[in-house]
């Protein structure tokens, strides 16, 4: 009997759930809308009915399930398989969700933290091959990121390394992690949007103008919104993004000294927000990491774009985590 493997990925704002028999190719694909706000158990409910909808709709029986695969934001216990209340699942509160699709399935299930899922799908099936020691880092509204150390996930203690967002970077500034200056406040979507009114304001102060102001008045600002005045050659956008690289390569120099790897793999925002973002960043880079360990590192785009979330679960699902890729 051919096996298959379901992907489940879950976020804030959507949850997919995928059916694959040659990971990271797909067979079928369900999407739905979380709506945390309602609780957990609606969304189960639909994972489980999405799960036999697509094995109906390909012909297989709950039998050909190897196993089921969770990817989602922490924290988590993975070992548990518990997601306990991250903060775009607030409603989530210990939730044994690996222990429900277990049981529902009768096949194993695992959890795992959403980030460090996505370092391991691009570094099998990604920007990441190839490489033995790389880190993967994602810029969205948060910022998450992953380590691959000699060729598997590195995930210390208790399962929590990598949160590089929350290291602080200055006493004061955005705040992300809850912690003011902190590198997710500085670099995340959410940081820069943070970044912008404030920078914004002190603009305004000295009498400079900002095709920017109009979008404040309208309502919040984004990321993407400062993306696209920097693009226009707005003075104060381009600022912002100067400001916010150059945060992103201190912590970028910190990881290279630190971690010492071949690759860093940069998804999301990043590459969104192009050279004005980017060029700031790798210019500190240059002047803050060792020499040696910055020579021994290159900077790449993330491979996967869309599909990352779905071929992320797909890893979990394999149990790649402690493999060596091949």
């Amino acid at each position: 009997m051919q096996k298959i493997y379901v992907g489940v990925d879950v976020g804030g704002t959507k949850t997919a759930v995928v059916l694959s028999a040659r990971p990271p190719d797909s067979l079928g694909r369900i999407e739905f809308a979380t709506l945390p706000e309602q609780g957990p158990e609606r969304a189960l409910g639909l994972i489980v009915q999405s799960v036999r909808s697509l094995l109906a709709e390909h012909g297989f029986a709950e039998e050909s399930i190897a196993a089921i695969g969770v990817s989602c934001g922490s924290p988590l216990d993975r070992v548990k398989g518990i997601v306990r209340a991250p903060p775009n699942l607030s409603s989530w509160v210990d939730v044994p969700i690996a222990r429900l699709l277990a049981e529902n399935f009768h096949t194993t299930c695992r959890l795992e933290n959403d980030a460090n899922a996505g370092a391991v799908a691009e570094h099998r099936f990604g920007a990441g091959r190839g490489a033995e020691h790389m880190v993967f880092l994602t810029l969205g509204t948060g910022l998450g990121a992953g380590i691959i150390a000699a060729g598997s996930l590195y995930l210390g203690a208790n399962g929590d390394a990598g949160e590089i967002g929350h290291v602080r970077l200055s006493p004061t500034g955005p705040i992300g992690y809850h912690k003011a200056g902190s590198i997710e406040g500085w670099s995340s979507g959410g940081g820069i949007a943070q970044l912008a009114v404030s920078m914004l304001a002190q603009a305004e102060r000295r009498g400079r103008s900002s095709i920017l102001r109009a979008q404040a008045m309208h309502g919040g600002l984004t990321a993407r919104d400062v993306g696209r005045a920097a693009e226009s050659g707005d003075a104060v956008a381009l600022s912002i993004l100067r400001r916010s690289g150059e945060r992103l390569g201190q912590a970028l120099a910190m990881l290279i000294d630190v971690l010492n790897p071949q690759r860093i793999v940069l998804g999301g925002l990043a590459w969104r927000l192009g050279e004005n973002l980017l060029a700031p960043m790798r210019k500190v880079i240059k002047r803050e990491a060792l020499p040696q360990t910055y020579l021994a590192c290159e900077i790449v785009p993330a491979a996967l774009g869309e599909r990352i979330g779905d071929v992320a679960a797909l890893c979990v699902a394999m149990g790649l985590e402690g493999k060596h890729a091949g």
